[in-house]
């Protein structure tokens, strides 16, 4: 399991051996597939990886904001220029800009969350204040509370995708999501193949106790949006094909949930050779099958992967489970947040307990972005599943779990703390505050 993959290149004792192994890979990868039956058997083979649990890699994405002036968005060109004076950073991660001008850093897998945490928040340091030497702050919440949607980054990736949320009716969800909001991704192992099925199941059963815990994003745009989480609000309202969960509360093999969803899902773009968006509902099964033959051809194994990375499921299996549904959180709070939700995936008691404190609210993932832990059933799931993390977390984690659970008792989250701020200061002097204050 990785974040920060790297390609495996075969080796050979003869260079003529590897140059042929290539060259085959690369022909496998451009043969178009006959059908979506063979489609199925390449989405399906490598999408869980039989192994043990432990490893965690995190990913934390941050919205950058101008101090001298809030309002305006930080450009390509600046923010290019300000990540090629960082440092190395300590903890190995990845830095890279969103298309709207957030900023990720992408862990590498460690033995555990702690050892992740650790290192996640060592790079922050080190990001946070390379920035703020550029007059820039990196605010951890889950939508942008202040400035309308606005995409930086040019990537053509992201052009096309505007396209094809407009075609598709969504294009203002689809802007926001882009460029709007932001997320802290805990990437776990997908564990061993017999335990499968109740290790995915348990993912999505714990998102809408977790969204709760984790909501931050009261506001979007400068409006109160009146849901606690407004990053959840906004993919709510993209195409479930696409954003929705995989799987509700049945027993299915993950592996064909994965498969059936993915070939389902419409092609949102097709390289030829750059991404162009597909403006008609097509489901990969009918470019696939022929019956769409997108830029007058089948689908090859090179389509397929780019199509799985156009799917946003809140559960998105990559050989490990990649988990996208928490919002991003202040730095006095992420850590206890992704620590609760490694132990009770990887924990077997833990798991067990998360397992019967999520199961009356296991798909209730609206009502959790909007009244978060002010719905007494959530309310109820969240303490159980945060106390038995507490309960297990090491020395250097027991003030950020302390205040956690502290918090979760009282019904409390990261959108409460900021509506206070915003009371007090307003949006942009509450913004200002988070992107300033140390940790």
């Amino acid at each position: 399991m990785a974040t920060n993959e790297r390609s495996a290149v075969p080796t050979s004792e003869g260079t003529d051996d590897v140059t042929t192994t290539v060259s085959d890979a690369r022909q496998r990868r451009q043969r178009e597939f006959a059908d979506a039956d063979e489609v199925a058997l390449h989405i399906g083979g490598d999408c869980l990886r039989d192994g043990p649990v432990g490893t965690v890699g995190l990913e934390i994405e941050a919205h950058c904001f101008d101090l001298a002036d809030p309002m305006r968005r930080p450009g390509w060109d600046r923010l290019s220029d300000v990540i090629a004076t960082v440092p190395a950073l300590p903890g190995g991660s990845a830095i890279t800009v969103e298309p709207g001008g957030a900023v990720e850093l992408s862990g590498p897998p460690l033995e555990d969350a702690p050892r992740a945490i650790e290192a996640m928040l060592a790079d922050r340091r080190v990001l946070t204040a390379a920035f703020r030497e550029a007059g820039l702050g990196l605010v951890l919440l889950g939508a942008d509370p202040l400035r309308p949607a606005q995409r930086v980054n040019p990537g053509g990736r992201y052009r096309a995708m505007e396209t094809f949320f407009r075609a598709s009716g969504t294009e203002a969800a689809g802007a926001a999501m882009m460029t709007s909001t932001a997320s802290i991704q805990v990437n776990v192992d997908a564990g061993p193949r017999d335990g499968w099925t109740e290790r995915v199941r348990l993912a999505h059963a714990l998102g809408p106790t977790m969204i709760a815990v984790a909501a931050s994003s009261p506001l979007l745009g400068g409006e109160s949006t009146g849901w606690r989480s407004a990053r959840q609000r906004v993919w709510s309202r993209l195409d479930s094909a696409r954003c929705g969960p995989i799987l509700g509360a049945g027993d299915d093999d993950p592996v064909n949930d994965w498969v059936r969803y993915a070939l389902n899902a419409p092609v949102m773009l097709v390289h030829d050779p750059e991404p162009t968006a597909v403006t008609d509902w097509v489901p990969f099964a009918d470019w696939a099958d022929g019956r769409a033959p997108l830029g007058g051809r089948r689908p090859t194994e090179s389509d397929a992967d780019y199509h799985l990375t156009t799917l946003f499921p809140p559960v998105r299996p990559r050989g490990f489970l990649e988990i996208r549904y928490l919002d991003s959180v202040p730095d006095g709070v992420w850590p206890a947040v992704v620590f609760t939700l490694a132990t009770l995936l990887d924990d077997p008691v833990a798991a067990d307990v998360a397992a019967e404190a999520t199961e009356p609210v296991a798909t209730d993932w609206d009502r959790a972005a909007r009244d978060g832990l002010g719905d007494p059933h959530l309310h109820c799931a969240a303490v159980r599943c945060v106390t038995a993390a507490a309960e297990r977390a090491p020395a250097e984690l027991a003030f950020s779990m302390a205040r956690l659970v502290d918090r979760v008792e009282r019904g409390r989250s990261a959108a409460d703390d900021f509506d206070e701020s915003v009371a007090e200061l307003g949006i942009a002097g509450a913004t200002i505050r988070l992107a300033t204050e140390d940790e």
